[in-house]
C-alpha cells in the first residue's frame, strides 16, 4: 500500500491562530486539493492526522468538526480527489494525551487501522510537532512552508532528513515523480 499522511491546517487549508471553528473558516490553500487528487490518481491512500484542540477548548463541537471535514471532502471530490480517512486528536495540550502530535498515538492508530508499517511513509506537515510525530514512528518527515512552515523552518531543530517544500503541491510532485 502506498500511504501518505497529511496534517490539515496549514497544509491543506489556511491555518488560523484563532482555530478553524466553522465550515466558512475552512479555506483550501491554492493547489492543495489538486495535489491530493494527484496522490489519489497515483495510487496513494491519503490520510489526514490533525490536532483539533479547538474541540477540547469548547470552540467547536464534534458536529461542527464533522461538517468542516464534509466540506473538505466535497471540495476534494470536485477536484477529483478524496481523503481516505481522517484521524484527529480533540484534546488540549495540558491533558498530555498520547494521540496529540508530537506524540505518536494518532500515527500508531493509522498504522493499526491500515495494518501497515509506517517506516518511510511520507508525513507532510507545517509544524515541528508533525515532523517529530512522523520521526517517532519511522515515517518520512516532510515540511511545507505554508501555514506555520516558514516559522518552523527558521526555528530549526527539524528531524534529520526532513525534506522541505514550498507547499503541498510541490511535495506531491516530488512524491509522484520519483
Amino acid at each position: 500500500m502506498k500511504l501518505v499522511i497529511l496534517d490539515r491546517d496549514g497544509v491543506i487549508n489556511y491555518d488560523s491562530d484563532q482555530f478553524i471553528k466553522s465550515p466558512e473558516e475552512w479555506k483550501p490553500i491554492p493547489g492543495s486539493l489538486d495535489a491530493i487528487a494527484k496522490l489519489n490518481h497515483a495510487g496513494y491512500t491519503v490520510v489526514v492526522a490533525t490536532n483539533q484542540s479547538g474541540v477540547g477548548r469548547g470552540l467547536l463541537d464534534m458536529s461542527t468538526l464533522t461538517t468542516i471535514h464534509e466540506k473538505m471532502q466535497k471540495m476534494l471530490l470536485l477536484a477529483g480527489g478524496r481523503v481516505d480517512a481522517i484521524f484527529y486528536c480533540p484534546h488540549t495540550a495540558d491533558l498530555k494525551c498520547s494521540c496529540r502530535k508530537p506524540e505518536p498515538g494518532m500515527l500508531l492508530e493509522i498504522a493499526d487501522r491500515f495494518d501497515t508499517d509506517l517506516k518511510g511513509v511520507p508525513a507532510i506537515g507545517d509544524s515541528l510537532r508533525d515532523l517529530v510525530a512522523a520521526e517517532k514512528v519511522g515515517a518520512k518527515p516532510m515540511l511545507v512552508l505554508t501555514g506555520k512552515g516558514r516559522k518552523t523552518l527558521s526555528n530549526g531543530g527539524l528531524p534529520e532528513g526532513t525534506e522541505v517544500f514550498s507547499d503541498l503541491a510541490e511535495a506531491v510532485r516530488a512524491l509522484v515523480e520519483k
